[in-house]
């Protein structure tokens, strides 16, 4: 495989992050979720408009994850006012790290990670933080691996499923 690029992604780059997005949603939670909750989620979720949105926050950026010219994940980090939950100055919230299934168990996650938590250091932030579905144990223990520890609970609305979220939290040393 080619080395892995991360890049940040620019705003004109809204249907490149929105199949990306898509694809490795559905892969990671077809199984266990309803066709009719998934397709309600990312139709609101990845729509051209919230995307274009997001993609222009100045509190938000999304990076991809490239070998050669293909894109084969993504991360999105939410700065500020922009975090869908704790909105602590102090804080950078990783609200989507996602890989293509076909390149799970190759690091893509890690490299995604490792970005994450550099840019919230550069950033000055004294904590990464993030929600993860609490019957994901793979993520849950990709997270524990990398220093993140449960720290409360949150509501995630999957069309019409109310899911609990485990939020964790790992502290930055400066």
């Amino acid at each position: 495989m080619e080395a892995i690029q991360i890049v940040q992604a620019k705003p004109d780059e809204v249907a490149v992050l929105q199949a990306i997005a898509r694809q490795t949603f559905a892969e990671a939670f077809t199984e266990g979720n309803t066709a009719d909750n998934l397709q309600q989620y990312m139709e609101e979720a990845f729509s051209t408009a919230r995307l274009s949105k997001e993609l222009s926050d100045p509190q938000a950026a999304f990076y991809f994850a490239s070998a050669g010219e293909r894109i084969i994940g993504y991360l999105k980090l939410n700065y500020g006012q922009s975090q869908t939950e704790l909105q602590d100055s102090q804080a950078v919230e990783i609200e989507r790290i996602y890989v293509l299934k076909e390149f799970h168990g190759l690091e893509v996650g890690q490299l995604l990670c490792d970005k994450a938590i550099e840019l919230a250091k550069a950033a000055g932030a004294s904590y990464v933080w993030l929600g993860v579905w609490e019957e994901n144990p793979r993520a849950i223990r990709f997270y524990q691996k990398n220093g993140f520890a449960a720290f409360d609970k949150h509501i995630f609305r999957l069309g019409d499923d109310e899911q609990t979220d485990i939020m964790m939290k790992r502290m930055l040393d400066t």
